[in-house]
């Protein structure tokens, strides 16, 4: 599956200002091109592979020491922490780019179920889960959600869900989470591609961003229509 070229340049145009370059440096860039973007005062170092044009940015000693690695090397997930240890470099996320600009093919589960988008179930939904699931997906705080629930009993039960924030009044970074009594169900897959549809509703491009040691995740945005373009790494500083 191919993102249609409009959709490339609006995403491109998105990334290049969330990266604080002008607004054509993706799009104009030759492919394999690596930009680098002195940001001294950054208290975080990165590294974006997007539609085969990189950019790294960082304070200037970040910069120098990397210059000559490959693609590859910065994107594994202790490279970056590794350039920054003596300036207390953290992991922050090491993840792919997933994009989708197309509606996904029907995804229903087995059992008939309601989605709602009463935000106390997003939360009621997080108690179900593991700290760093919740951590990562920030279900609750997103701007817009939509939670599969059991309405088969007297209390409401949720059982999945996924919500997105609008990003550079572009993109819809979509995050989901499913209780883990329930996964292996479809029902992440389910609940992401009724966010995908919300947001292209909205005039958004869906965009999912898949830690890269996470099966599961990756299998929920495949299913729900996603395609992985780029990949991005991000350490933070402590000094």
């Amino acid at each position: 599956m191919n993102l249609d070229p409009g959709t490339i340049a609006i995403i491109q145009l998105a990334w290049s200002r969330r990266l604080g370059l002008a607004d054509d440096a993706l799009a104009g860039a030759a492919d394999g091109t690596r930009i680098y973007s002195v940001q001294d005062q950054s208290p975080s170092v990165s590294f974006t592979r997007l539609f085969g044009r990189e950019v790294f940015c960082g304070p200037q000693w970040a910069i120098r020491r990397a210059r000559g690695k490959s693609a590859d090397e910065l994107s594994r997930r202790t490279a970056l922490a590794g350039l920054s240890l003596e300036y207390g470099g953290r992991t922050v996320s090491s993840e792919n780019l997933c994009f989708a600009d197309s509606f996904p093919p029907p995804v229903e589960p087995e059992d008939e179920l309601a989605v709602s988008e009463d935000r106390g179930l997003a939360v009621k939904l997080e108690r179900l889960c593991p700290p760093d699931d919740v951590a990562e997906a920030g279900l609750a705080h997103r701007e817009q959600m939509f939670i599969v629930v059991d309405e088969s009993t007297d209390a409401t039960v949720p059982l999945a869900g996924a919500g997105y924030s609008i990003r550079d009044g572009i993109l819809a970074d979509i995050v989901s989470l499913t209780a883990p009594a329930y996964r292996r169900r479809g029902l992440g897959r389910h609940i992401t591609s009724v966010a995908v549809e919300e947001s292209m509703a909205a005039g958004l491009i869906p965009q999912y961003r898949v830690p890269l040691d996470n099966v599961g995740a990756a299998r929920t945005a495949a299913g729900a229509g996603f395609v992985a373009v780029g990949i991005r790494s991000e350490v933070r500083l402590s000094s």
